[in-house]
């Protein structure tokens, strides 16, 4: 896994078509490694979300070259390997999922619903007020307070959504639901060390952390359960 953080490193300091040419064997190199990295973490992971068995790693890699036709930010690839093993088509799915993100000094564990459609986002919203003492519950327990702290605050609406009410939800539970249905994602995360990484122990250390976010992503797909089906991303 040393070799795959060395890599990384030396393309965000030299993201260029040149660098990348000069360098594309340590890159093939590097992916395959991933990919036998992520074959064996979907899996692991199999075996605790029998859904997710049958995927590949193809379904769940992100591709490394970027699409900078639209974007004033001009690098050619991404400086991370991403696997998101999840239910019903992988990094396509909008189901909850397990994300694995490599990057020196970024490297992350993620569950969750990420960036989920605009009808999705609503009936998730309307879940988390509907059942606000269960996520809370969930939040409590030791074995996610051991990873975890609350849903991922990186994308959020500065005021709640005019279709939702909060009546009937007494403070302090009516601050943390409305700071909730703000949120345009519902994510968990986590930090992983470099060097835990590159233990052999890793595989069993994100199996660990899978466990913990297991709840929170079988409440999320229970939306799923609920109201049928959302159109892949």
């Amino acid at each position: 896994m040393q070799d795959i953080l060395d890599f990384l490193n030396q393309l965000a300091c030299n993201n260029t078509r040149e660098w990348f040419t000069a360098n594309k064997e340590w890159y093939r190199r590097c992916h395959t490694r991933f990919e036998k990295l992520s074959e064996e973490y979907i899996a692991r992971l199999s075996e605790l979300e029998p859904e997710l068995s049958g995927l590949t790693p193809k379904d769940c890699i992100w591709r490394i070259y970027r699409d900078v036709r639209f974007s004033a930010d001009k690098r050619p690839y991404k400086e991370w390997f991403g696997v998101f093993p999840a239910a019903k088509g992988g990094k396509k799915s909008q189901h909850a999922g397990y994300y694995l993100h490599l990057q020196p000094g970024h490297c992350l564990f993620a569950a969750g619903i990420w960036c989920p459609a605009p009808e999705l986002l609503k009936v998730l919203r309307k879940e988390i007020v509907a059942n606000y003492d269960e996520v809370e519950d969930l939040m409590g327990r030791a074995e996610f307070k051991r990873y975890f702290v609350d849903f991922d605050t990186d994308w959020m609406l500065k005021k709640t959504p005019k279709d939702f009410s909060l009546d009937g939800i007494d403070s302090p539970h009516r601050e943390r639901v409305e700071e909730w249905i703000k949120r345009k994602m519902f994510t968990i995360s986590t930090f992983i060390r470099d060097e835990d990484v590159c233990s052999p122990n890793f595989m069993d250390q994100l199996m660990d952390i899978a466990k913990a976010a297991k709840p929170m992503n079988d409440f999320l797909n229970y939306t799923f359960e609920e109201y049928g089906e959302f159109p892949q991303r």
